[in-house]
């Protein structure tokens, strides 16, 4: 069934964009930045882990699947759209291993339907969110985008089947993707309008800002023998409004030469230890944080970062808030609003 609620602006717009997954963590962060850019987003999600109120009233919002492709081919048509952000699928690494069948549906046989009705409408631009689970364990830190990619769960190998589906349909029609490969989101918008709202999230900086709340009774760190100054993992975190901002910057490119396609890193190219995002969270909360020591976690490397060279030369990408301490507050900052709705 379909449900639309909010009218796309039609005056004055750059276009209509389909978002799909707008109502989650990183699509509802995507819409306030096409909003911001000057586009009219029209967003579609089936609310298994999204949030109606996550998308503003002044939004199109359409409730169904992706993979009803009568009802996407509908919203396509209905709404003149321009190109598809494509956010929606599951994104737990321990489900996928544990229900594998999931995530090829929700990812891979889901982003199928969607690229086929993207195809037969003539929408010849799609921004799609894949990520650095695609590497698998590298053999280098940075990773750069020609490295190999070898996915160690179904959530990565997931996500690597959409990306070569999307190659090979822009080999075979007049159509260019932009696969950005996310490291690790975290923060939340600025101006408090949205933010990580995922119950049962396993993403560090919000598990952290939980336990700083009270929420939480402590925070597991998994493995102190790394080859890492303190011995904890190090990740590269990538504030989710510098990542939409990269969205936009995708579209852009891909509007203005349509022969083009990019598989691109999101990340800042720098990174924290899982002991440094904790004493982060403890600055800014002004309460130690409990912290459980555990062993390794199967298939954690040493250090994940990302080179960024690519998209900063091609997009002219400049992130505004490559900063821990900022990307936890802004976490700190909606995880109080969370607790207050």
């Amino acid at each position: 069934m379909q449900a639309e609620r909010g009218l796309a602006v039609k005056n004055m717009s750059k276009g209509n964009i389909l978002v799909t997954g707008g109502a989650g963590y990183i699509g509802s962060h995507a819409v306030l930045a096409l909003q911001d850019a000057g586009y009219s987003p029209v967003v579609i999600d089936n609310l298994v882990t999204g949030f109606r109120w996550a998308v503003p009233d002044n939004i199109t919002f359409v409730e169904g699947d992706i993979a009803d492709e009568n009802l996407v081919t509908r919203t396509l048509a209905d709404h003149n759209i321009k190109a598809i952000l494509h956010f929606a699928g599951s994104v737990v690494v321990p489900e996928s291993v544990e229900d594998p069948l999931k995530y090829y549906r929700n990812n891979t046989a889901a982003s199928r339907s969607l690229i086929e009705s993207a195809v037969k409408s003539g929408i010849k631009h799609l921004i799609f969110s894949s990520t650095a689970a695609t590497y698998g364990v590298p053999d280098e830190s940075p990773v750069a985008e020609d490295c190999p990619q070898r996915p160690i769960n179904p959530y990565g190998t997931s996500k690597l089947m959409t990306e070569l589906m999307l190659e090979d349909v822009a080999a075979a029609h007049e159509f260019n993707f932009c696969a950005l490969r996310y490291f690790n989101v975290a923060g939340a918008d600025p101006d408090g309008r949205s933010g990580q709202s995922t119950a049962g999230a396993t993403h560090l900086i919000k598990v952290a800002v939980e336990a700083a709340l009270g929420s939480r009774e402590s925070v597991g760190v998994f493995g102190t023998d790394f080859n890492t100054p303190d011995g904890t993992g190090v990740r590269d975190y990538i504030h989710v409004s510098d990542l939409a901002a990269a969205h936009v910057l995708a579209l852009e490119a891909l509007i203005a030469d349509p022969a083009k396609s990019h598989k691109l890193n999101c990340g800042y190219g720098n990174g924290y230890s899982v002991l440094e995002v904790l004493d982060a969270v403890d600055r800014a909360s002004n309460k130690p944080i409990k912290r459980i020591m555990e062993g390794r976690r199967a298939g954690d490397p040493d250090a994940l970062i990302s080179d960024n060279g690519a998209i900063v030369e091609r997009f002219g990408w400049q992130p505004r808030y490559n900063d821990l301490d900022q990307i936890v507050a802004h976490a700190l900052q909606w995880e109080r609003k969370l607790a207050e709705r």
